[in-house]
């Protein structure tokens, strides 16, 4: 090599650092844009709140969500960007505005002067406490602690919502006083048919069972499921309905009966079946970093789900899972199932285990495709977190 080979090879690398570092300055330039764009909208969004709390709009519309997102996606095709990231960006973007313009709700009942939360400082009753509160509501609560007050302090309610342990919730609902007979009398235990009939028994007005499907740990109701089962009077307590629309909740009516039935699969035996898992792993004691490190994203999420039940109070799921008797035949049926799959594998049949996959593939139809779809989406964006990383 002569020296202005040597040279010439010397200034091109030289060149090089300068080039990437001009172009990271314009990366920097174009992200703070974009940090600035970001305070813009908030703003916007905050404003926003402000007026649909004035006039009693609800905050999250399905409908303006999706047009929207429509529009942007359509727009990022034309200029060659990915829609798909333009769709991930904005929903992250909506959920946060959506949690901003949640600090205050219009009022949709204002002659209801009291509310009292039965177990108003317990995980789920504090959401429902500061949500009445936002809504302006006169909210107080009623615990062990002051439960010798229940008389006075429930005499002149509107409305009493039962937010205590699902083992406890019958017996306290036996206890109550006699309620005004216009007082709306609801609560939000996971299972719906026992706790009614106690409500229906101790009051001769309005009554409502309902099952928030989310946990304390949600930021308010927004997109979440919120089941309804019909008690008495449902004209009378209709705006409690209207007012948790306003919240962002999507209601879904149903019986109590089917309520019940379909939490034990919903929950009981996905619980269930959570915890014997996690068991069984503590009892064989792998060492945790390295399942955690030689699986891939979709084996480590599903890993993660396990570990978020490990990470909750298990009186919270002791009372879930036990206080449904009825599932207890549904989870023998279960283990005959696992036990018979493990007699396949023993005898080698192949051929039986494809034909039972290819049934119950047959039975989820379509959903298992979107699910396939849905997933990747998923796993895409738990990827960026630490969640799905290794544990040193």
């Amino acid at each position: 090599m002569n020296n202005d080979e040597s040279d010439n090879q010397g200034k091109h690398s030289a060149k090089v650092p300068d080039a990437l570092s001009r172009l990271r300055a314009q990366i920097d330039e174009v992200d703070s844009e974009l940090v600035k764009l970001l305070q813009k909208r908030s703003s916007i969004t905050t404003r926003i709140g402000q007026y649909k709390s004035e006039q009693g709009q609800p905050i999250y519309v399905p409908e303006r969500e999706r047009a929207l997102i429509d529009a942007r996606r359509s727009e990022a095709s034309a200029l060659g960007v990915s829609p798909d990231l333009i769709e991930d960006i904005l929903r992250r973007l909506m959920r946060d505005s959506y949690h901003s313009q949640h600090a205050k709700y219009a009022c949709i009942n204002p002659d209801i002067k009291k509310v009292v939360v039965v177990g108003g400082e317990g995980a789920l009753g504090k959401v429902f406490v500061a949500l009445f509160k936002q809504s302006a509501y006169q909210v107080e609560v009623l615990e062990k602690t002051n439960w010798h007050e229940r008389e006075a302090t429930l005499v002149d309610a509107d409305m009493v919502l039962m937010a205590v342990p699902i083992n406890s919730t019958c017996d306290i609902i036996a206890q109550l006083p006699k309620l005004k007979d216009s007082c709306v009398l609801a609560d939000v235990t996971s299972i719906k048919e026992a706790p009614l009939r106690a409500m229906l028994a101790a009051h001769s007005g309005p009554v409502v069972g309902l099952h928030p499907m989310f946990g304390p740990d949600a930021p308010g109701m927004i997109k979440q499921v919120v089941v309804v089962c019909e008690g008495r009077l449902p004209e009378q307590y209709e705006w409690l309905l209207a007012q948790m629309r306003l919240w962002g909740g999507a209601l879904y009516e149903s019986s109590a009966a089917e309520h019940d039935q379909a939490m034990a699969y919903i929950q009981v035996m996905r619980h269930f079946s959570t915890f014997v898992y996690g068991q069984h792993l503590q009892q064989e004691n792998p060492k945790l970093s390295e399942l955690i490190a030689f699986s891939s994203p979709i084996y480590r999420l599903e890993l993660a789900m396990v570990g978020r039940l490990f990470a909750q109070a298990p009186e919270l799921y002791a009372d879930i899972i036990f206080s449904n008797q009825d599932s207890v035949a549904l989870l023998k049926r279960f283990s005959a199932r696992f036990e018979s799959a493990i007699e396949l594998l023993q005898a080698g049949d192949k051929t039986r285990f494809i034909e039972q996959f290819r049934d119950a593939s047959r039975w989820f139809g379509d959903y298992a495709q979107m699910c396939l779809v849905d997933s990747k989406k998923m796993l895409l964006k738990a990827d960026d977190s630490h969640l799905l990383r290794k544990i040193e």
